[in-house]
């Protein structure tokens, strides 16, 4: 497949902020939708042999469509795949490649600064001070939010790839003692469906959860995964922990994390990342949001550094050249 006949659609470049597409432009015939609708994806594949998606849903429908006949490489913007109907591209004939990898600096860092605001509460603080709090304080300090050092705490990883062992070199360099949990159902000592043995630096996702005082989640988003913490899980947790998400909304069941905060079963919570994205204004977990002091919620931008995005359409454009030239990349099965 030559350049000069190759053609690339990307479906949601709006995502990638103001990070330049030249590189792409100047390579290969692009068509550039800014924002695609679940009801535009179909039309806009047509005559193009190469798609770009971040969170664009190319799914069995889509696949099955006509439009979509050309169409040859998926090529994921992103580490996760759970956009895309991998069995039904696969029967097709149609490649599927991700970037793992580009975003653990960027994403585990602002672990650690959801962590820090848990922790310290900075921004609490200075909004008490922007609402003159401190300045009518008896005392020279404010000790509205209790604060604490993450020194000697442990902090449990659920799924340690790239971002979770980045997270756990961060989370050293404050004290913090690792624990890395086997990542299983509650009850099973290894990834559903995994015939692989259990490292041995690992323990039970059961024994992380009930000696962390912070949980952070990086796994995938996978039928084994969803709703992996849950009402179940949150009962195991410490009154006194916090739970940090910045993989995938759906990992946790959302009900059942707003009543345990609600009711002060765990500490705290901080998510990056919701089961709807955009949310809708009435999403449960924004209404709880602006109900409760322990919840902290940010808009999915914690794999969204300048750097990151620049280093993902580098990948991006190293997983397309490396497709047209017979020897594809970062192929996700």
């Amino acid at each position: 497949m030559s350049n000069q006949r190759t053609h690339v659609v990307f479906l949601d470049a709006a995502t990638y902020g103001e990070v330049s597409l030249k590189r792409f432009t100047d390579c290969w015939d692009c068509t550039v939708h800014q924002v695609t609708n679940p009801d535009e994806t179909i039309q806009r594949l047509a005559g193009h042999s190469i798609v770009v998606t971040n969170k664009v849903v190319i799914d069995r429908v889509v696949l099955a469509a006509p439009q979509a006949r050309d169409l040859k490489l998926i090529a994921v913007a992103a580490t996760g795949t759970d956009i895309i109907d991998r069995e039904e591209a696969a029967r097709r004939g149609v490649k599927v490649c991700n970037v793992p990898g580009y975003a653990a600096q960027s994403v585990a860092q602002f672990t650690m600064a959801l962590i820090l605001e848990l922790a310290t509460r900075v921004g609490k603080y200075g909004e008490a001070v922007k609402a003159g709090q401190w300045q009518k304080s008896p005392v020279f300090s404010l000790l509205t939010y209790p604060t604490v050092e993450l020194n000697g705490k442990k902090l449990g990883i659920v799924g340690y790839g790239n971002i979770g062992q980045t997270v756990a070199k961060m989370a050293r360099g404050f004290g913090m003692e690792i624990l890395i949990s086997a990542r299983g159902e509650l009850g099973r000592t290894a990834r559903p469906g995994s015939e692989s043995p259990v490292p041995r630096d690992r323990v039970p996702l059961e024994q992380v959860l009930r000696e962390a005082d912070v949980v952070s989640l990086h796994c995938p988003l996978t039928p084994g995964t969803k709703y992996l913490i849950n009402e179940q899980s949150l009962k195991l947790m410490k009154p006194t922990a916090f739970l940090i998400n910045t993989a995938r909304g759906a990992l946790i069941d959302e009900a059942a994390l707003i009543d345990a905060l609600r009711e002060k079963r765990i500490a705290a919570a901080a998510l990056d990342v919701i089961s709807r994205e955009p949310p809708p204004a009435d999403h449960p977990i924004l209404l709880a949001a602006k109900e409760l002091d322990n919840l902290i919620v940010t808009p999915h931008t914690a794999w969204s550094a300048r750097e990151a995005r620049e280093r993902l359409l580098r990948e991006v454009e190293e997983n397309i050249l490396a497709f047209l030239r017979g020897e594809p990349r970062n192929l996700v099965k």
